[in-house]
């Protein structure tokens, strides 16, 4: 081949400038596309381009502010630019992990959306060598009194449970929130965790000039075309039936088979580099593995498997049908290969060959559809710094200039069925949290899931956490919030916190406010990270989602791992009688962008809590020590709906009431019950003087809040509530709004 080379056929100007805005490319964008390739395209070409510089392959907005996140620790083995996260944890093995979004999607077509966003992030995975052993998600949807958003809640979450059930990874924990900002533009994150040999980590630069190109899995489809450019745009609220063609469709028994023959080939020599077919499908996979590898690379689409007649080429490299993977093997590998995935009757092919010319050539039927240089696709595809607006920071607001309108026993009732706090347990209940025998804490029953290693002690605790009403109140503090609650969900089971995943969810990046936005969250992020030694290894972002210009919250979902020793040493939410309550943290009261302030006094404002980073690390250490030495009995950091909620919900996981003590006078009543201060956990223990005594000499603040017993949660004085009541108002809500 040389690299003059020329398609058959390429498009007039005219028509190409007119498909390349089609297709997501601004005219400057195609302009540059003419200059790099000397002449007009082909339609393949054209549509190459679009998917390579859509946002939700380049990044070409983000990869600026992202560079700003520490992203290195010891334990950390390969970090952002691979499919997934990996970091050490012990006795040779590796956790490989990372959170993506299927946002856009999941609104045209909620059922198919969610699964097959299960389905990439789980290829994401054992594309490195890993078997998948959790999956988690954060989902967000929009107001409830919106009709819309229930049949779009149950279509997602049938599609997480359809897919993750079927293919025998447990649905280990996630959130879930409401608010009317999510209407257009509900987010699916979903993320999974799994686990490899250290040194037996698989990556997906190609290299050796000459190797085979392997496609693997199931047939090509025209499901999917375009479906990277489609989640890099705001959408119009009436396009979603026009939009269903670019929504993939999965099927998780053959993922289970891929999953298989994939981890058995891995266990050979065969492979030289392996990358998912994910969004745009052959297209990236195929000019991300070259390009990394700085090879060219041939296929010949003669020869990839298809299940529709008469595809042509682009609609070949655009197709995003799912279950796909593409490898580069070792010369002569190709029928033991072969053999492999023909016995877990499985489609494959060789579909091409790298070559020396750092250039990606397209044959179909005897002719050139495209060829263009790959650096311009990969490396060097357009990078924006957009313009800034900095969010303007609100005031903190003092509790006790915000009156109390009806107590705090009718307070608790009405936030604890709130839709931000009632049970999730109608979701939880569709998912399959204990397949694989290895699941330790399932959801509701502690603040991360923790799944066993199977056949050793040592643990994984996971978690996806984010507080969106923060970060649009100050950017930088609820950024910095987000990687601080997930660090505490993971230390309130016991275990040390090791790295992050992300899902960057914005709205238009052209907009100053929003890239402001972004830029803020990115700040806290990496601010809090540092702080943390809590590494950023994987992620994801997600623009343009927006409705007719309305933009969701800004919304970084954080996805946290960290490690335990020993599973039996993990704690939970549940009470047990005769223990005592102990307060570690100090609290002032801060009601604002706090769950009361919303439902009890109808009011959304103020700057969020503050973050103390020398705080959360002082306290979380502090904490995750003495539940290790055995001195916690049951552990629940201090977040949404403030520190009456944490000790309502420890009760309603166990049925154990708890007599508590007065606030302290010097913080007004509500602000101490409901104020979301930062930095604190509720600890359940046996001995509550030594425990005072023992947070005192480590410089920690801590009160004893009561003691544990009977069925009512009771204030001295105040109000006292069965736990059943709770329970049943808690449990209510989510199951009355799926019926309505």
């Amino acid at each position: 081949m040389t690299t003059d080379t020329l398609p058959h056929e390429t498009l007039a100007r005219p028509r190409a400038a007119e498909l390349a805005a089609e297709f997501g490319l601004k005219p400057d964008e195609f302009e540059r596309v003419l200059a790099i390739l000397g002449r007009e395209p082909s339609l393949t070409e054209l549509g190459i381009f679009s998917v390579m510089w859509s946002e939700h392959c380049s990044y070409k907005s983000s990869r600026v502010w992202l560079r700003e996140l520490p992203t290195k620790a010891p334990w950390v083995i390969h970090g952002p630019g691979e499919n997934a996260g990996v970091i050490a944890i012990g006795d040779g093995l590796a956790a490989i992990f990372k959170m993506e979004s299927h946002n856009h999607p999941s609104f045209i077509e909620p059922y198919q959306g969610a699964a097959t966003g299960v389905g990439g992030i789980l290829r994401d995975v054992f594309t490195m060598g890993a078997r998948p052993v959790a999956n988690l998600n954060a989902l967000r949807f929009g107001s409830p009194e919106n009709a819309r958003t229930r049949r779009i809640l149950d279509g997602v979450v049938r599609g997480i449970g359809g897919y993750g059930n079927c293919v025998g990874v447990p649905t280990v924990g996630g959130e879930v929130n409401f608010h009317p900002a999510y209407d257009g533009n509900p987010l699916v994150n979903a993320m999974t965790v799994g686990i490899a040999p250290a040194d037996r980590i698989f990556l997906s630069a190609a290299a050796g000039v000459g190797n085979p190109v392997v496609y693997v899995g199931s047939k090509t489809g025209r499901d999917g075309i375009h479906g990277a450019t489609m989640a890099s745009a705001e959408f119009a609220a009436d396009e979603g039936d026009e939009k269903r063609p670019t929504v993939q469709v999965g099927d998780p028994f053959t993922e289970k088979l891929l999953i298989e023959a994939c981890l058995e080939l891995m266990a050979t020599d065969a492979i030289v580099a392996i990358q998912d077919m994910g969004a745009a499908g052959l297209t990236s996979s195929s000019v991300e593995m070259a390009g990394k590898g700085g090879v060219g690379i041939v296929l010949d689409l003669d020869h990839v498997p298809q299940r529709e007649t008469g595809m042509t080429a682009y609609e070949m490299m655009l197709s995003e049908s799912q279950e796909r993977m593409l490898m580069i093997l070792r010369p002569g590998a190709e029928e033991q290969a072969r053999a492999i995935f023909e016995k877990w009757e499985l489609d494959f092919a060789v579909v091409g060959h790298l070559t020396d010319t750092g250039m990606i050539e397209v044959r179909h039927k005897g002719r050139t559809e495209a060829i263009i240089p790959l650096a311009p696709l990969s490396d060097q595809a357009p990078l924006y710094r957009r313009p800034t607006e900095e969010t303007p920071r609100q005031s903190l607001l003092d509790a006790a200039t915000v009156p109390d309108p009806v107590g705090l026993g009718a307070a608790l009732e009405t936030l604890i069925a709130s839709p931000d706090l009632a049970s999730r347990a109608w979701i939880w209940d569709q998912y399959d949290s204990t397949v694989g025998g290895q699941t330790v804490k399932r959801p509701g029953g502690a603040d991360a899931a923790v799944v066993k290693l199977e056949g050793l002690r040592r643990a994984l605790a996971i978690t996806t956490d984010c507080t969106p009403r923060y970060c649009v109140a100050d950017p930088e503090q609820g950024g910095a919030q987000a990687v601080a609650e997930a660090w505490r969900n993971i230390t309130a089971v016991g275990a040390r916190p090791l790295a992050i995943t992300d899902n960057m969810n914005f709205g238009n990046p052209e907009r100053p406010r929003i890239m402001g936005q972004f830029a803020g969250c990115v700040r806290g992020m990496a601010e809090a990270c540092r702080a943390l030694d809590f590494p950023v290894v994987s992620g994801n972002v997600s623009l343009y989602n927006e409705t007719d210009g309305r933009a969701i919250l800004p919304t970084p979902a954080i996805g946290g791992v960290g490690v335990l020793e020993d599973a039996a040493q993990a704690v939970g939410l549940a009470l047990a009688p005769g223990l005592d309550l102990v307060l570690v943290g100090e609290t002032r009261g801060h009601l604002g962008q706090s769950l009361w302030l919303r439902e009890i006094a109808g009011r959304e404002e103020g700057a969020p809590p503050p973050v103390d980073l020398q705080a959360e690390r002082r306290n979380g250490d502090f904490v995750r020590a003495a539940i290790l030495s055995g001195a916690v009995t049951a552990c629940h950091d201090v977040s949404d709906g403030g520190l009456l909620v944490a000790v309502a919900e420890m009760a309603m996981a166990s049925g154990t009431g708890a007599v508590l003590l007065a606030s302290p006078e010097r913080v007004p009543a509500h602000g101490w019950w409901f104020g979301e201060d930062q930095a604190r956990y509720v600890v359940a223990v046996a001995d509550g003087a030594a425990f005072l005594a023992r947070a005192a000499a480590a410089g920690v603040p801590a009160r004893h809040l009561g003691r544990t017993g009977g069925q009512e949660l009771t204030l001295a004085g105040v109000f006292s509530i069965s736990v059943e009541r709770l329970r049943a108002a808690n449990a209510a809500w989510l199951p009355g709004l799926m019926k309505a």
